[in-house]
């Protein structure tokens, strides 16, 4: 090995063992600092659900995604009896503001919230503190000085190590040259997600051969959606042609990308994959080998889940994890009919 591919194999590694310490850091943050909602919120036992409104403020519908995320927690929440009150803020930080501080006025009792902003959303939480609503927060991260009493998600850091992992395996040996496809900046979704695959490549080349390289030869942001990945991916093709992996942060994003990849005819010269999510579109073409894997992030696993917690902080119960996450899963061709659903929303 040379001591350039030493020096930077050193220099990734160094990277994401930081990296990996500030998430954890993060994590032990918000353990510390998010407040527990609930301890200002009079306790109550079997609560009748009948007398419960119930809040879902969404910051974007965009995606069949958050679709299936919302319909799955508002047909949960009133098969229990409860009363849903929804909103989505059509992508906008502001929207979603006045959306929540709405639905405080309307008299919710708790809050199910994905956030756009992990920063700008911290006031709106303080509000809800003020007139007694917990929040649960789905999906999307927020700053620890947020008020919030737990956050559910899939495992994004741990989704990604496997998919980085698979992909090293899947490429044997053949020179990677990625182009990365992001959400949107700042998001720490995103952020976990993409470490996560670079982690998982870099240990399983160290497992492998004792060496690593990490070469992403072109970056793009697609928002998190089809139409985002198509564009995004148009422009890396031409400004980078020697693309071998497209790796999306998402399968929406990966889906536009590939369209984009049969468009300039090199589908076969061109893997792609996404570091989460499990969309019915991408596991259709995982079954068919024509899109190489995605990590489980189930929308209505973690919606089902909200509500059940709703429920739980309703009743009296304060002692939750900083942090709920549903199992994380490289769902590739050997797997792929476990979790595909014909009639799935998303």
């Amino acid at each position: 090995m040379s001591n350039l591919h030493r020096n930077v194999c050193f220099f990734l590694v160094t990277i994401l063992f930081i990296a990996g310490c500030d998430t954890q850091t993060a994590d032990n943050t918000q353990e510390n600092s998010s407040t527990n909602q609930t301890d200002s919120k009079k306790s109550k036992t079997n609560v009748d659900l009948k007398n419960v409104k119930l809040g879902i403020s969404m910051y974007t519908l965009g995606a069949p995604y958050f679709v299936a995320q919302l319909e799955t927690a508002k047909a949960k929440a009133e098969s229990l009896g409860m009363t849903v009150i929804s909103n989505e803020a059509r992508d906008d930080i502001s929207t979603q503001i006045s959306n929540v501080e709405n639905m405080l006025a309307q008299g919710i009792d708790i809050l199910i919230f994905n956030p756009k902003d992990p920063l700008a959303m911290v006031p709106v939480t303080k509000q809800a503190t003020q007139a007694g609503v917990p929040i649960v927060i789905i999906d999307s991260s927020i700053s620890p000085k947020a008020d919030f009493v737990t956050t559910i998600q899939s495992n994004n850091m741990k989704n990604g190590e496997l998919i980085g992992e698979w992909l090293v395996k899947k490429m044997a040996g053949q020179p990677m040259k990625i182009a990365l496809l992001s959400g949107v900046p700042g998001n720490p979704v995103g952020k976990e997600r993409r470490q996560g695959v670079f982690r998982g490549i870099i240990e399983q080349q160290l497992r492998s051969k004792s060496q690593c390289t990490l070469d992403v030869v072109g970056h793009g942001w697609g928002n998190w959606t089809q139409e985002g990945g198509l564009n995004a991916a148009e422009n890396l093709l031409v400004a980078h042609p020697d693309i071998n992996v497209l790796l999306a942060e998402n399968d929406s994003m990966a889906l536009g990308a590939l369209k984009a990849i049969n468009e300039s005819g090199k589908t076969d010269d061109i893997l792609v994959l996404a570091a989460a999510d499990g969309q019915k579109e991408a596991l259709e073409l995982i079954q068919q080998g024509k899109y190489g894997a995605t990590g489980l992030n189930d929308p209505v696993l973690i919606a089902e889940r909200a509500v059940e917690v709703c429920v739980e902080i309703l009743n009296g119960k304060t002692d939750f994890s900083p942090t709920t996450y549903t199992p994380a899963v490289c769902i590739t061709q050997d797997n792929v009919d476990q979790y595909y659903k014909a009639d799935a929303i998303f």
